[in-house]
């Protein structure tokens, strides 16, 4: 469901579920977690690309499918110790210990899963019918993909209230405007392999020594913030009123999407 490719030295990581327009089940999340683990020990890769087979980057988590499995919930958001990633965590900030460029490569629906896996790109590249959100409040949880970490050095804190709070799609050259996405294009294709062209006349040395300070200049109290996403998440799954959130999200998603009155 997760497709890795090399080609020249570029590895491109594909979301490849175009079907259910690429909504993450567990068995990705393991295969992401797995990749990104490859891609770290191979040192002749120069950049990686993360894009969406199909019409859509990815729709988010795929919520039937992980609430059929009590089990998935515990390995989603099982860790060692309070301050380490876990899983859906690392699938987003793992790309950060890549020493090399990561560009995500939006189109249509970028939501709540699909987005905080992009966030973790170093840029993000999007069409003009691009849709992004960040959908866990829709269903009465909180974002706990590790973007805790990332978000507060993109985008302001009053929008970054509006896009958790609400849940609700902006449109590309809104989220361009939040600071949330690096660019629109018509031709991604294009804008991608420009943006190559330039990044591979670099030293791959410097490259990976900016990306490593950059982290650093950038990066929040990360043990801390890690360990009260996931604990927030644990409080809120166990909440009466997340069961409604849910149940009334599942009867939205259910509608025809021409009918849906806020997603």
């Amino acid at each position: 469901m997760v497709t890795l490719e090399i080609k020249n030295n570029i590895a491109w990581v594909t979301l490849n579920r175009p079907e259910k327009q690429n909504a993450l089940h567990l068995a990705m999340f393991h295969e992401l977690d797995k990749i990104i683990k490859t891609l770290r020990k191979n040192t002749q890769i120069r950049a990686v690309i993360v894009s969406g087979a199909g019409e859509h980057f990815c729709s988010g988590l795929d919520v039937k499918s992980i609430m059929k499995k009590p089990l998935a919930i515990f390995q989603l958001l099982f860790k060692w110790l309070p301050g380490n990633p876990n899983l859906v965590q690392r699938v987003t900030l793992a790309w950060k210990t890549l020493p090399v460029p990561v560009i995500a490569v939006i189109n249509g629906h970028c939501f709540g899963a699909g987005l905080h896996i992009a966030i973790g790109a170093d840029y993000r590249i999007a069409t003009a019918d691009a849709k992004l959100a960040i959908m866990e409040s829709k269903w009465g949880l909180c974002p706990d993909m590790g973007t805790g970490v990332l978000l507060p050095a993109l985008i302001p804190q009053d929008k970054l209230w509006l896009l958790t709070s609400q849940g609700s799609p902006i449109d590309a050259d809104t989220a361009k405007e939040y600071g949330l996405i690096s660019d629109v294009h018509t031709d991604t294709k294009h804008a991608v392999q420009s943006l190559l062209d330039i990044l591979l006349t670099r030293s791959p040395d410097a490259l990976a020594a900016i990306k490593k300070i950059n982290n650093r200049a950038y990066s929040a109290n990360r043990r801390q913030v890690l360990w009260q996403e996931t604990w927030c998440q644990i409080r809120l799954l166990l909440n009466k009123n997340t069961r409604v959130a849910m149940h009334n999200a599942l009867a939205e998603q259910a509608k025809p999407f021409a009918e849906r009155s806020k997603w």
